[in-house]
């Protein structure tokens, strides 16, 4: 999902200056955590650092400070129930290739399904924060069994447990997860099987070309 954010999507798509983001992020506190015993490589990484013009060096701007900004209540929670949920679709196709496949979730109305919405706010998404963690091609939250389901279709169940604000929140969701083989053809350019043609990018690819070619 990395990847599709930082070589599919606009090159100033917040998708894709977020993802940048949270990398350069990551790569601070790595190299802040390390630099009391590798020095030399710490120092060397920061005098690097292609963002980072005229660095006064790692050891002369301070220890580890994370913004408050990162913590938002329910996200810890939220990505924690999509990995569950994507354990179950992984789980389910038995070693297949996830982008074959559009992700059906079930989940009755109630917190786990706005946490969630928090992740994909659209019905079906195949460019959705939730569709990037469940790595298929497709996702599709609902709040009830769709009628159309097959018959022999494989439906995995689970249970995942809330807990906010140091358990003051203590809430237990019930979730189904069905795995849909997709009848599109795969994009040439992100990979994922949402393209008409084989030799025709998606329609996201699509628009990301042309806004290329119009600046």
């Amino acid at each position: 999902s990395l990847s599709c954010r930082l070589y599919c999507e606009e090159e100033k798509d917040p998708k894709r200056r977020s993802c940048q983001t949270v990398l350069a992020q990551a790569l601070d506190v790595v190299v802040r955590s390390f630099a009391p015993i590798l020095p030399h490589l710490a120092e060397e990484v920061f005098q690097h650092l292609p963002y980072k013009k005229d660095s006064q060096g790692v050891f002369r701007t301070g220890w580890i400070n994370a913004s408050s900004a990162w913590k938002k209540p329910g996200i810890e929670e939220a990505i924690e129930g999509a990995c569950a949920m994507r354990d179950s679709f992984l789980g389910s196709i038995s070693g297949k290739n996830a982008l074959e496949y559009e992700v059906v979730i079930v989940i009755e109305p109630g917190l786990l399904f706005e946490l969630m919405e928090a992740l994909q706010a659209e019905e079906t998404s195949s460019v959705s924060q939730l569709n990037e963690i469940m790595m298929a091609s497709q996702t599709t939250l609902l709040s009830e069994l769709p009628k159309e389901t097959p018959a022999d279709a494989n439906i995995t169940k689970g249970t995942f447990l809330i807990n906010l604000e140091g358990g003051d929140i203590c809430e237990e969701s019930s979730y189904k997860v069905i795995a849909l083989p997709l009848a599109k053809a795969k994009c040439p350019r992100c990979r994922r099987y949402t393209s008409d043609s084989s030799s025709t990018p998606c329609p996201r690819c699509l628009k990301v070309i042309a806004g290329k070619g119009s600046t």
